[in-house]
């Protein structure tokens, strides 16, 4: 048991800094004297509904602690009172998700001080984040004020939410960690709608940047990003660079620029008889006027067949050489890992972003889409860390398998600590307090 507390820590110091800061959560309530729930409460089990990845599972809590008189939430998440999902939704629905900020960073710190985010570098000790916008919530009926909306081909109109998402991912690494999202919104005084472009811009000018800024970043984009005033934002950046597709029908600048000058060659073979084929050329304007210099490289892999299986370009703010073009353009192509290994187990394995879980009127839908981001980083924070959590999840198999698992268990047996709970998953250890049915007091 002392040798698997040892690895909760890191678990257990994430949930009870996050309860921190959902005490610190706006309370609309005149007097937070003599209330039945507080906001690190509401807060908190808002969260456990995403970390278990379970819409139910606050319901079932409840009912579990009418028959036991406790609950996994009071033992597990800290929360001493199970709100119910109305007052949640109300509740939180003044509550800016930029109030989360803080455990976002928290994850990091955890990583960075373990050794966690050690997987991550590459590009002599560098950290890639990938940035890329998502879709969280859409509908035809329901909209608010900071409502996005495209009208369709039948003359009706879609009311959706998006954000700009920073995740740190690496080449050949499963897990990525997500920062703070951007949130992409009608912004006040604007008659324009907000884009992905200005949502990365005022990302990498605020705090949520502020953390990763010192780990001396390369942001990785698609070709939407390879304009000068993002690429401008990015190496204002102290240490900071990045690597960003390019495309001839976006980047003609660039394109005509290559077409007519001198271009470096590398051919090196690959798996099954490949060939990796490498192109560069430096100092290359990003547009004609007053532009920015960046060097440019592509990739073609062929097949022995003498098919092309993958071509791509980047631009980049790196000096490119024989050296380094081989490692920048894979680094390049790791972009996207953030719609595969992020976006699609976020919307299609378990954590089921771009479901409506409340929109509200004010900030719900926002600041529940960042909790349910935040734990997809707990828990690859975990599987990073924890040997005990790498343990159950080899032993479920399949993510979903394993959140099956801990929910069904929960809704059975009261655990006093994530330990108890993981020793039962792992070694079938009963819990030191049985339920009543099982003959418990």
């Amino acid at each position: 048991m002392a040798y698997y507390n040892n690895y909760m820590r890191i678990l257990d110091g994430l949930l009870q800094r996050l309860r921190e800061v959902c005490e610190s959560f706006a309370d609309k309530r005149l007097s937070a004297k003599n209330v039945t729930y507080s906001m690190a409460d509401i807060g908190m089990s808002a969260f456990a509904m995403f970390f278990m990845q379970s819409e139910s599972f606050l319901d079932f809590q409840r009912k579990l602690a009418q028959r036991e008189r406790r609950s996994n939430l009071h033992s597990l998440f800290g929360v001493k009172a199970i709100p119910t999902d109305p007052h949640i939704r109300s509740m939180l629905d003044e509550v800016e998700p930029e109030s989360l900020q803080r455990s976002f960073d928290d994850v990091l710190a955890t990583l960075d001080s373990n050794g966690g985010l050690d997987v991550f570098r590459r590009l002599d000790g560098r950290i890639l984040v990938a940035l890329d916008g998502t879709e969280y919530f859409s509908s035809k009926k329901i909209s608010c004020e900071n409502c996005l909306s495209r009208k369709r081909r039948d003359e009706s109109i879609d009311y959706y939410h998006s954000m700009l998402a920073a995740t740190i991912v690496a080449p050949g690494e499963s897990h990525c960690v997500h920062l703070m999202p951007e949130f992409i919104e009608t912004q006040d005084g604007t008659e324009k709608q907000d884009c992905e472009r200005n949502a990365v811009k005022r990302w990498l000018a605020s705090d949520k940047a502020a953390f990763v800024s010192r780990q001396r970043p390369v942001f990785l984009g698609d070709a939407l990003f390879a304009c000068q005033p993002i690429a401008q934002a990015v190496t204002d950046i102290d240490g900071a660079d990045f690597i960003f597709v390019v495309k001839p029908e976006q980047n003609q600048s660039v394109f005509d620029f290559v077409r007519s000058h001198e271009i470096h060659t590398l051919a090196i073979p690959g798996p099954k008889g490949s060939t990796h084929t490498f192109r560069w050329s430096t100092g290359v304007p990003m547009r004609q006027n007053d532009p920015k210099f960046v060097d440019w490289c592509e990739i073609t892999i062929t097949k022995a067949s003498g098919k092309v299986t993958y071509k791509n370009s980047f631009v980049t703010s790196f000096k490119i050489n024989a050296d380094n073009v081989v490692e920048i353009a894979t680094c390049g192509r790791t972009r996207w890992k953030i719609e595969n290994e992020s976006f699609n187990v976020l919307k299609n394995h378990g954590y089921n972003l771009a479901h409506n879980f409340g929109h509200g009127k004010s900030h719900l839908a926002k600041t529940l889409a960042a909790m349910n981001l935040l734990a997809f980083s707990f828990h690859n924070a975990c599987d990073l860390l924890d040997e005990l959590w790498q343990r159950m999840r080899k032993k479920a198999g399949k993510r979903t398998s394993f959140f099956i698992s801990i929910f069904n268990i929960c809704d059975v047996f009261i655990f006093e600590t994530w330990v108890e709970l993981f020793e039962f998953m792992v070694m079938r250890k009963p819990p030191a307090s049985l339920p009543t049915w099982a003959g418990g007091p």
